[in-house]
């Protein structure tokens, strides 16, 4: 089953100690974090190594926030938000889409790049050789799956994604779903006090399982 769908929860991060006259591009990629494969374990509610697996047949994709580029002063006074970003498990894409394989692990990869001087922006599709600053976060880390694995994230995401409204029962009980959120472990958010930058995630969850289950996109 091939799909495509956009990235919910959204990564939204604010930087600091940019100069604000300097232009810069900011991007982002998503990496494994092993070569293992991992199956879902019902009857402990757990996740556990299947066998290894190979990356290597798959090049990363480097998605480039659309306000790239514009100057630090700007980038400095605005919530960041990746939430234009899809993901896809079809390794044949052609629409740009960030690729991944069903049950593995990866983890989202923010990066502050340095426009090289020119008069013209220049079209960013990998990173750099140089002026790249990488920040990664722990608890955006992820499980790919083609089909919900837990019942209350079904209905937590269906209720809070807004590309989900299709699977929304206006009459349904939200105390339910507000009970489940109370119960979630949140996080607040935090930054790093790195230099020259700094980025500082918004709104994270301590563990984030991102689900491909969604509408087939069909492309026109």
């Amino acid at each position: 089953l091939i799909l495509s769908t956009r990235m919910f929860p959204s990564i939204r991060v604010k930087v600091r100690n940019l100069d604000p006259t300097e232009q810069y591009h900011i991007a982002m990629d998503i990496m494994p974090v092993d070569s293992k494969r991992y199956r879902y374990v019902y009857h402990s509610s757990q996740w556990m190594v299947a066998g290894n697996t190979d990356h290597s047949c798959i090049t990363p994709r480097l998605y480039v926030h659309p306000d790239s580029p514009s100057s630090g002063e700007t980038w400095m006074r605005q919530v960041i938000s990746f939430d234009r970003v899809k993901l896809t498990n079809n390794e044949m894409d052609d629409k740009g889409h960030i690729i991944l394989q069903s049950m593995h692990k990866y983890k989202p990869r923010v990066h502050v790049i340095v426009r090289e001087p020119g008069p013209e922006p220049v079209l960013l599709t990998s990173l750099p050789a140089r002026g790249v600053h990488t920040f990664t976060f722990p608890e955006t880390q992820f499980t790919t799956v083609t089909a919900y694995q837990n019942q209350q994230i079904t209905k937590l995401k269906i209720d809070r994604n807004p590309f989900a409204k299709g699977f929304r029962d206006p009459g349904r009980n939200r105390g339910v779903l507000d009970g489940i959120l109370e119960s979630y472990p949140w996080r607040s958010p935090f930054g790093l006090d790195l230099k020259p930058f700094s980025l500082e995630l918004q709104g994270t969850e301590r563990q984030i399982t991102h689900c491909f289950k969604a509408l087939i996109i069909k492309y026109l």
